[in-house]
């Protein structure tokens, strides 16, 4: 089990301007702006799971994105998994 990100679509504020999750994902191709509906979009199968854009987002307020844990087959899972700390998964 593993983390990633999900966009809350009525908290996102891609449709008035704001890119931050999407320029601030280190992933390419990762988190897309959904220009049908204006919102951003996580691709699961890339995201890491680093929370680079929760931290971005909630810096801005928006409190758009939320880990949401994945089970071993891709599933979205209602509870959220245990994740590193920030640094863990570089330690020796």
């Amino acid at each position: 089990m593993y983390n990633v990100a999900q966009v809350i679509d009525d908290k996102c504020t891609a449709k008035k301007g704001c890119r931050l999750c999407i320029m601030y994902c280190p992933e390419a191709n990762c988190l897309d702006l959904n220009s049908a509906k204006m919102v951003a979009e996580v691709t699961i199968d890339r995201c890491k799971g680093c929370e680079l854009c929760v931290v971005v987002c909630n810096a801005a307020k928006h409190e758009a994105i939320v880990m949401q844990a994945v089970s071993a087959t891709g599933q979205l899972m209602s509870k959220k998994g245990e994740s590193a700390a920030l640094g863990q998964a570089y330690q020796g």
